[in-house]
């Protein structure tokens, strides 16, 4: 798996497998004892419906589990992301 400076991941756009918009990445949550990334902090697109996700104050959280793949945008799962269904043990792609 290559490997990617938090730094880069900075304001990146964060898309759903369907194409949708989720919103802009805002920080990304880090568990120091075992250093495994466990959520991501995102700013909402205005269009997205946040009722189905975590909320914590203007931002939504996602698990990382949900990260499917990040290039150019980061794309999640959102039925991961809404806790719809179990997350697969797959590798993310980057």
């Amino acid at each position: 798996m290559a490997k990617i400076f938090a730094k880069n991941l900075s304001n990146k756009q964060v898309m759903a497998t369907d194409g949708s918009e989720v919103g802009i990445l805002f920080n990304i949550v880090m568990d120091i004892k075992s250093s495994r990334l466990v959520s991501l902090v995102i700013k909402p697109d205005m269009a997205l419906d946040i009722s189905k996700y975590k909320q914590e104050g203007e931002y939504i959280i996602l698990p990382f589990e949900s990260v499917r793949a990040i290039k150019d945008y980061i794309v999640i799962d959102k039925a991961i992301a809404k806790g719809k269904k179990a997350p697969q043990n797959e590798q993310v792609d980057i």
